[in-house]
């Protein structure tokens, strides 16, 4: 319970203290220095936490906490494509995205916590279970390396806008003006969604979607509940000023998504043997950390040109 404690303690200390900050910005604008310096700070209260943990639970849960805070981290980084298409989609401006962000990363807490702690009893009560989280994962990791839609990031991003959009019809004309800073009007004596509104709904959605990708795969190096929850929450919890500082640049990202399924064919294989085929703690992070360096440096070596490159 302790550990429990201090957790909380300093997640709602840094959300209050990102809330002030972001109150204080003109219009709520996020500019991509102030994004990379919020950034930098997420990753250093993780690293720090990740530290506590060594200390406090030993070296097992530090690395494992490590190892959850990287995958989450890498396949967040999905996400935040997707969060680009659904904002363009909606034409939600600027300075009214971190709303949706702030609110998106709330849902996405309290839906981690139900898939962190029903998988972890699944996998304690049958241990097959463990096998088709691996199979899961395996299927992902195939799908995202050679079906070319799932590349972009827009199958997942489009199925999820026309899914809301037949619940939630929407006027053309509700994108612009003072409509567009509230979720919801009134009109004609009906309250009816804003884009906004919808724009938070799919941003939802991914993430349940995501969920079930990356919740197996931090699960597949940790069973103990507190290193694999608070490991997700500092990966969700730096997603937002992650997405303003590397939206425009994820795109051209060659190899993302190769090094993204590289990763959950790693973890859904380990998972998938049934203890047959695992590497240590140690291993498994070196591991990841290669794939996520080969990925970065070989996307740097060889960008991919988008639309706009002259």
């Amino acid at each position: 319970m302790r550990s429990w404690a201090i957790f909380a303690v300093v997640v709602l200390a840094a959300v209050v203290i990102d809330a002030w900050l972001m109150r204080r910005r003109p219009a709520g604008r996020i500019t991509l220095k102030a994004a990379l310096v919020e950034s930098a700070g997420w990753v250093a209260l993780a690293l720090t936490f990740g530290i506590w943990v060594y200390l406090s639970q030993g070296r097992q849960a530090g690395g494992e906490f490590a190892a959850g805070y990287l995958i989450e981290t890498s396949l967040s980084l999905d996400n935040i494509l997707l969060f680009l298409i659904v904002f363009r989609t909606f034409e939600v401006a600027a300075q009214h995205q971190h709303r949706v962000l702030y609110l998106g990363v709330a849902g996405a807490l309290v839906m981690r916590a139900a898939f962190v702690f029903a998988g972890i009893a699944l996998l304690r009560r049958f241990e097959f279970v463990g096998i088709i989280f691996g199979a899961i994962l395996l299927i992902a990791g195939a799908r995202m390396l050679w079906v070319e839609a799932r590349s972009s990031g827009e199958a997942e991003g489009r199925w999820a806008v026309r899914a809301v959009r037949r619940i939630f019809p929407l006027a053309e004309n509700n994108a612009s003006g003072a409509e567009g800073t509230r979720f919801w009007i009134k009109r004609d004596g009906k309250w009816n969604p804003t884009p906004l509104f919808l724009a938070l709904v799919v941003v939802e959605v991914v993430d349940l979607i995501f969920a079930i990708d990356s919740v197996p795969a931090v699960l597949a190096v940790t069973r103990n509940p507190f290193v694999a929850y608070s490991s997700n929450v500092f990966a969700v919890l730096g997603l937002r000023s992650m997405y303003f500082a590397l939206a425009a640049l994820l795109p051209r990202f060659r190899f993302l998504h190769a090094g993204l399924a590289a990763i959950l064919i790693f973890v859904g294989a380990e998972m998938a043997s049934a203890g047959h085929f695992r590497l240590s703690t140690g291993g498994t992070l070196g591991v990841l950390a290669a794939i996520v360096g080969i990925m970065v440096a070989a996307s740097l070596l060889w960008p991919k040109r988008v639309s706009g490159d002259s």
